[in-house]
């Protein structure tokens, strides 16, 4: 690899504590070989996506320098997630943690082993992703050669349910 990519991450979760998770999560990560953090978003109270029945996330966006591939940066955020206590649990259930790539570089990974879409293939119609996302990169082009994060935010029709908790300074 010629050098260090940015990398962004959402982060979430609505079960116990759900800020001691996200400061969990973010210190791992602070603390993996080859990451650096460069931004974090404010932490944001979101309604649940796709099965509402279920308590609010708290979600932030954090954007890292790092060395490492797609595929270990993955596994780190795997690893992140298992540590903090992450559970299985259903598609788009409640949560403990949960850390998702958005995008690497500029680069536009599909990968079916492991399972690994960069970018994340529904980014762009999460508000609780975009409205984290555009605080701390609102120009960023998302690749291959899609608008800018802050005209996706735009285009998204709903954000009523995403609402600022709290400044991720506090984590």
């Amino acid at each position: 690899m010629a050098g260090p990519v940015t990398t962004y991450l959402c982060l979430g979760g609505n079960l116990d504590d759900r800020m001691a998770a996200l400061a969990e999560a973010l210190r791992l990560l602070d603390s993996t070989p080859g990451m650096r953090r460069t931004a974090c978003s404010s932490v944001y109270e979101t309604e649940p996506w796709a099965v509402a029945d279920q308590p609010n996330f708290l979600n932030l966006v954090a954007a890292y320098e790092t060395d490492l591939s797609p595929e270990d940066l993955l596994a780190a955020c795997q690893s992140v997630e298992a540590t903090v206590g992450r559970t299985p649990s259903f598609r788009w259930g409640p949560r403990l943690i949960d850390v998702d790539i958005l995008l690497y570089g500029d680069q536009v990974v599909d990968l079916a082993e492991p399972d690994l879409q960069i970018p994340h293939p529904r980014m762009t119609q999460r508000a609780f992703v975009l409205v984290p996302l555009a605080e701390v990169t609102p120009e960023r082009v998302v690749p291959p050669d899609g608008p800018v994060v802050r005209r996706l935010l735009e285009q998204v029709d709903d954000r009523t349910g995403v609402v600022l908790f709290g400044d991720a300074a506090a984590l």
